[in-house]
């Protein structure tokens, strides 16, 4: 899931992965913000998707999953840590202590989530990432985090590729959005929440 910002059938999450930010916004963003060329990075969570974006980049990464709250690398080995989407949902002090153990002392903490007022958002409902979690006293920014917003685009081959993906994703929701459509595209914009490591955490 943490290619994508959402949980879809293979099929539909292809077709999402091939239409989500064509322009490369996100992995150039998370260069810009490490920066993660000729750095050793920590992936949580990620798939072939985003580890193959910051290959690209330059990065040397390194895919992890939590394992009971831990990340099974070794102390001070990254230069980057990134998450998107499914993983540092919200800020949990144990999850921002385990990733500055991982980091090297100046290194990056970089979350990917969606941050709403665009189409995709009209789609999705009432989610935390729309309003509480960019707000000023949000638990990101309270917390020492600086906020870089994306504007991006899910965008298809054509008008009727791109009703149908919406139509067959997201049902009922999908199918109005559908029939104001005027061109092969979806505003979707993303927020990049971003720190240096902590030198005062305490261990968790």
């Amino acid at each position: 899931m943490a290619d994508l910002p959402i949980t879809l059938e293979a099929p539909l999450a292809e077709r999402l992965a091939r239409a989500l930010d064509p322009e490369g916004k996100i992995p150039r963003a998370l260069d810009a913000l490490g920066p993660v060329a000729d750095r050793d990075v920590v992936l949580v969570g990620g798939g072939d998707l985003r580890s193959g974006q910051l290959s690209e980049a330059g990065a040397r990464v390194s895919g992890v999953e939590w394992d009971d709250g831990r990340l099974l690398v070794g102390d001070g080995s990254a230069d980057a840590v990134v998450g998107c989407w499914s993983v540092f949902r919200g800020v949990n002090p144990r999850e921002l202590a385990e990733a500055d153990r991982v980091l090297r002392p100046g290194g990056r903490l970089l979350i990917v989530h969606d941050y709403g007022r665009d189409d995709v958002s009209g789609l999705r409902g009432d989610l935390p990432e729309y309003g509480a979690w960019g707000r000023r006293d949000g638990p990101f920014l309270a917390a020492g985090f600086r906020i870089r917003v994306l504007h991006c685009w899910w965008t298809f081959d054509d008008l009727e590729t791109a009703s149908s993906f919406v139509g067959a994703a997201f049902g009922e929701a999908g199918i109005a959005l559908a029939s104001g459509l005027r061109r092969p595209r979806l505003s979707y914009n993303v927020a990049v929440y971003h720190r240096t490591r902590s030198e005062t955490t305490t261990p968790p």
